[in-house]
């Protein structure tokens, strides 16, 4: 069998049939040439499933950033689980100076009310408006956050597919050109080994 009649590309890329990969192994096992080629491009194939993937980098830090960096109070306002927790810390703030506060003596005798009355209404409120605003609280921050993860999974779901769409494009170019190469390589040796007959 001639070498020239052997197609070690196709055999290597796997489009060949069943039949031509037994005569190309037969012809493999045979010939020192051929199977020092068909070597040679495993070992590229080798080399180049070993090459580490690596992504560029998405953003520049430039020294304007700080100019343009919000305010601890921007912030603040643009934060919905800090704004809470400084929303109820203000009303709990309140309720501990409303508790505190003793009114002059003679508003308390126009009352009439136990001064053990008036501790016990003034503790049951504060814990009713002190419990109802951190429900208040911890709901809008859990919301929020669940917010945020569903917003952040979507996008990185959409950003992996399009990356991998990416990297499918990039694979068959790859191999069209390497297809092309093999092909124009093929029809040069075919060439050169009909001139040299």
């Amino acid at each position: 069998m001639n070498c020239s009649s052997i197609d070690l590309k196709a055999y290597w890329l796997g489009e060949c049939s069943s039949g031509e990969r037994r005569e190309v192994e037969q012809h493999v096992s045979g010939c020192a040439g051929c199977g020092r080629e068909l070597e040679r491009l495993e070992l590229t194939q080798a080399a180049l499933l070993a090459l580490r993937e690596e992504e560029p980098p998405r953003r520049i830090a430039f020294i304007s950033d700080k100019v343009f960096a919000p305010r601890w109070y921007q912030q603040l306002w643009q934060s919905g689980p800090r704004l809470g927790f400084a929303s109820a810390m203000m009303l709990a703030c309140a309720i501990l100076v409303h508790a505190f506060y003793v009114p002059p003596p003679a508003a308390q005798q126009r009352a009439g009310l136990d001064t053990a009355q008036v501790q016990a209404m003034v503790d049951a409120e504060v814990s009713r408006r002190l419990d109802a605003a951190v429900q208040q609280a911890v709901a809008v921050t859990v919301q929020g956050q669940e917010k945020k993860v569903e917003a952040m999974v979507a996008a990185t779901a959409q950003r992996l597919t399009m990356e991998h769409r990416e990297d499918l494009l990039a694979v068959q170019e790859s191999f069209e050109v390497l297809r092309k190469r093999t092909n124009v390589i093929h029809t040069a040796s075919a060439d050169f080994a009909g001139q040299r007959q």
